[in-house]
């Protein structure tokens, strides 16, 4: 772990913001859904406090060929392995097509960038000020990211696999452009792969507990 004030008060903000986005999910998205203003406000003031740049941030387009290809290799692997979960657990009798329609799977590509934007631009920035280790700043993000899907006995340990997976990547090549496409194709494969009855439509927090059955 890095020395000093900055470093503990990185691990701070990066958990801080974890909390407030669960918070979120769990009572202020029901009672209070103008809170989301705070998470876009909260951003733009941590960029500009640490003089976060595009590249930083992962916002760039110089390098998102080597990027890309360094991501592909990752989500091929990923892909090939939920496909033979999906296989083994009966995915043949269920249609992948509905997650793939394009409308729906822009809608939800434009998720994953937010989701990508909070992941790497903050909570991972922050947790490379903290650790030396990339591997142990990306496994800590991941486990932040991952507690956001509790209930969700599929999306917590793939969250957090992919989320590990994704952070060491972005540490690499500094580009959420690939993640985002691979999050959205990734999740996509995921409703698929598992039986609604397990992931509840991937939803998390007390919406995983009001699916209807």
């Amino acid at each position: 772990m890095k020395n000093g004030i900055v470093a503990k008060l990185n691990l701070l903000e990066a958990a801080a913001f974890t909390a407030v986005v669960a918070l979120y999910i769990w009572r202020w998205q029901l009672h209070r859904p103008n809170t989301w203003i705070i998470f876009p406000v909260w951003l733009i003031l941590s960029w500009v406090l640490h003089r976060d740049t595009p590249k930083t941030l992962g916002w760039r387009a110089d390098n998102l060929r080597p990027a890309t290809r360094q991501a592909a290799k990752l989500f091929a692997l990923f892909i090939v392995g939920l496909l033979l979960v999906g296989i083994f657990l009966g995915g043949l009798h269920r249609l992948i097509f509905p997650a793939l329609e394009p409308r729906r799977f822009l809608t939800y590509f434009a998720f994953c960038v937010l989701q990508e934007v909070g992941l790497q631009s903050l909570v991972m920035n922050r947790m490379l000020g903290v650790f030396r280790n990339e591997w142990i700043a990306s496994a800590t993000s991941a486990a932040l990211f991952a507690t956001l899907h509790w209930p969700n006995p599929v999306l917590v340990p793939l969250t957090f696999i992919g989320g590990a997976a994704f952070c060491r990547l972005f540490a690499r090549e500094r580009n959420i452009i690939p993640l985002a496409i691979g999050q959205a194709i990734l999740g996509s494969l995921v409703w698929w792969a598992f039986p609604i009855a397990w992931h509840h439509g991937m939803r998390v927090g007390p919406g995983f507990y009001s699916f209807p059955h």
